[in-house]
């Protein structure tokens, strides 16, 4: 019973490992995506880039560039989106456009981090 137990956690460990490895999305980053759901401007480019997914996932709100992710549509990994950026890379180009323009990043997956990039 114990060794069913200790193979079935091993199994879930490896799913959710695969699933956070190299998965690669688009997203455009609108107004909406800029705003919380108190109406509130969110400052940082982790927070935008968080609520561009609670907008997809959640709320199905979309613009026609965004593409689907596994990832970030359970809330508890889009929490760690700032982390996954803090660990990750984003241009200081990109970090601009994000926060004061509407681009169309591209935006990877992988291991426990995010690289975002202009496209």
């Amino acid at each position: 019973m114990k060794k069913n137990l200790v193979l079935a956690v091993l199994v879930l460990f490896g799913l959710a490992q695969e699933a956070i490895a190299n998965e690669v999305y688009y997203a455009k980053i609108g107004h909406n995506d800029k705003i919380n759901s108190y109406g509130e401007r969110l400052g940082s480019v982790a927070d935008i880039l968080r609520q561009d997914r609670a907008n997809y996932h959640k709320f199905f709100v979309r613009d026609r560039e965004d593409s689907d992710d596994r990832f970030f549509a359970y809330p508890d990994n889009r929490a760690r989106m700032a982390s996954m950026l803090r660990n990750g890379y984003i241009s200081r180009e990109a970090r601009d456009a994000i926060t004061y323009g509407n681009p169309v990043v591209r935006v990877t997956i992988s291991d426990y981090r995010i690289e975002v990039e202009l496209y």
